[in-house]
């Protein structure tokens, strides 16, 4: 006779974690979208400016960066808006908030979401400049390579990111 609780056990589990993630989500998009905390500090304009500088001076050696304003890269003959969900920040937060609903060591948490920070900050910064190039150098093709390349390439990053973190959680 087999014993029910296993399942059981994992099914609590599951939910437990897909509770978490979403409320866990859904706390941190107020505290970066709620206008009393904007008020204070702007997480995502701070983060934006961050990534619009990195990107504009990733782009420097290519001699095509004419001007760096807030969230505007401006190119010769382009402008680039990095916005919310183009920032990285969208993918950082479902990648961190997918690490703290785990159950895992507080210690492989921290080093995951730093790791993280770190890798998806570089790859969205190279994604950026790549879209920056793609637009001064392949023009035709860069609304396609921005539509359906690049905005999901941070998604999956984060999400193959996760799963490597979840080997490197699962290890003892």
């Amino acid at each position: 006779m087999r014993s029910n609780s296993q399942p059981q056990t994992k099914n609590r589990l599951i939910v437990k974690f897909l509770v978490s993630y979403i409320l866990l989500m859904g706390g941190f998009l107020i505290l970066i979208g709620y206008e009393p905390v904007k008020q204070i500090i702007d997480i995502n304009g701070v983060y934006t400016t961050m990534i619009v500088k990195l990107s504009a001076w990733m782009l420097a050696p290519f001699g095509i960066v004419e001007q760096v304003d807030g969230s505007i890269i401006r190119l010769k003959g382009l402008a680039l808006d990095v916005r919310f969900g183009c920032n990285g920040l969208e993918a950082f937060l479902i990648y961190t908030v997918a690490i703290l609903a785990f159950p895992a060591a507080r210690l492989k948490k921290l080093v995951g979401v730093l790791g993280g920070f770190f890798i998806l900050q570089f790859l969205n910064v190279l994604r950026i400049a790549g879209l920056g190039l793609s637009g001064i150098y392949l023009k035709s093709y860069f609304e396609y390579i921005h539509i359906y390349i690049a905005q999901g390439m941070m998604i999956a990053a984060a999400l193959v990111l996760f799963l490597i973190w979840l080997n490197y959680a699962a290890e003892k």
